[in-house]
């Protein structure tokens, strides 16, 4: 089959190889007139790193992150209220990544111009529109900027994986507004710094109104004895608008939410000192959007930020595109009939996506800090007097089990066997699931 992928962020790659895999004839193609290395941090969780790890992309993936060693929350204090190990430190069969998002996506990028040939992969083309039939989807491109015609292209299916402002998205749901705004603000950026606690520690400090996230990224500056650390600022902000649209180029002005985290000098980090190294501070809106009833229609289907857009707790926006890329490719390997392939993968992670969705907006894990600044908002002497371990130890594993990386479910499943047969894509008659 021909299959058009609309969208060349690392879900829409990751796609991209899974298909290829099955013998596809796959195109992807991007908006933007060049494809860089913009965004700054994130997090892989253990169940996107296996999928990567199937594509042969562990060796690559581990030479450009930090491999996370523990998640540790912080009341606006400083003061620990959980701690707990992460990826191989916490017996996962694979790492949790921290890895910066430009660098991830040229690496992704890289792969599929070597698997694909460069031919394949086309910047420059912003789907405009795209109409169906009983044999194939036919995607219209403009030049963005210009919107002048950039041609038609024909395939069999279409993947809409082209983020929050999705187009193919607005084609299903056009009466669908903008992205909700929360009222909260986030600034990301990155410093280099000393390394703290472990040097692969990522934090969380503060509450549901004002919160700072840091993680390191970059194993080159950890040779050097330095940490890369990548940081997000959160502010309650108010408003029932976001001031901006989600963009990976809006510079932001420190003056507008340094002063509120002036006094967060903690003996482990030192927050001020981390905002003022930054030479350059990235503004965003947190915003998500409503789960819909459905991502596939005949031959087009979402994945990844156009299917299912979630506010950025427990590391799972990257993550579960990954994952969506990885069971799309399983249904097209076990359905010889496109349509009804499209909705298998539907079925399997419309529900749980959305899941992770509502329980993010409630603040998923991070919910134990709110708990702790609700009960003890001028600091503990004993964190089990204040939310007992074994409140903390549930909050922690149900989100595991939500959000599809419980440890021994992963850990179950192959170590570096698809739940597919390379090549099936190619004969119907091959197309057989392969135990996982």
């Amino acid at each position: 089959m021909t299959i058009l992928i609309i969208g060349a962020g690392p879900g829409g790659l990751i796609a991209a190889l899974h298909l290829h895999r099955l013998g596809h004839d796959v195109r992807v193609f991007e908006s933007v007139p060049a494809i860089c290395p913009l965004g700054v941090g994130l997090n892989l969780l253990p169940h996107a790193v296996r999928e990567l790890t199937i594509l042969g992309l562990a060796g690559e993936l581990a030479a450009i992150s930090i491999p996370t060693a523990e998640l540790a929350y912080h009341n606006k204090h400083g003061q620990l209220i959980w701690r707990e190990p992460r990826g191989l430190d916490a017996g996962y069969r694979w790492p949790q990544f921290s890895v910066h998002r430009g660098r991830l996506q040229m690496l992704l990028l890289d792969a599929v111009v070597k698997a694909l040939g460069p031919e394949k992969v086309r910047a420059g083309m912003h789907l405009d529109s795209f109409a169906q039939d009983v044999s194939g989807v036919t995607a219209r491109f403009i030049e963005r900027t210009s919107r002048v015609p950039a041609g038609e292209v024909r395939g069999d299916i279409l993947i809409g994986a082209d983020g929050i402002h999705s187009t193919v998205r607005r084609a299903f749901y056009p009466d669908e507004s903008t992205p909700p705004y929360s009222g909260r603000i986030l600034w990301r950026a990155t410093t280099e710094a000393p390394p703290f606690l472990t040097g692969r520690t990522m934090i969380m400090a503060g509450h549901a109104n004002q919160k700072f996230v840091a993680y390191p990224i970059c194993p080159d500056a950890a040779t050097r004895g330095r940490s890369l650390v990548n940081w997000i600022a959160e502010l309650q902000m108010g408003g029932d608008r976001a001031p901006i649209p989600r963009d990976w180029n809006r510079l932001a002005d420190k003056s507008r939410f340094a002063p509120m985290f002036q006094d967060w000098h903690f003996p482990w980090l030192d927050v001020p000192a981390l905002i003022a190294g930054a030479e350059a501070v990235y503004e965003f809106p947190l915003v998500d959007r409503n789960p819909v009833p459905r991502w596939s229609f005949g031959r087009v289907t979402l994945l990844g930020d156009a299917a299912h857009p979630m506010f950025p707790v427990g590391s799972n926006g990257a993550s579960q595109a990954i994952l969506d890329a990885a069971a799309l490719a399983e249904a097209l390997a076990t359905h010889a009939d496109p349509v009804v392939a499209l909705k298998g993968y539907e079925s399997r992670r419309l529900e749980p996506t959305a899941l992770i969705v509502k329980t993010n907006r409630k603040h998923g894990p991070e919910v134990v800090m709110q708990m702790a600044e609700e009960r003890a908002p001028q600091g503990f002497q004993d964190i089990a007097a204040v939310i007992p371990r074994t409140e903390l130890e549930e909050i922690a594993n149900r989100y595991k089990a939500i959000a599809g990386f419980d440890r021994d479910r992963l850990n179950a499943k192959g170590h570096d066997t698809p739940a597919f047969a390379p090549g099936a894509g190619s004969d119907p008659a091959a197309k057989t699931p392969v135990a996982s």
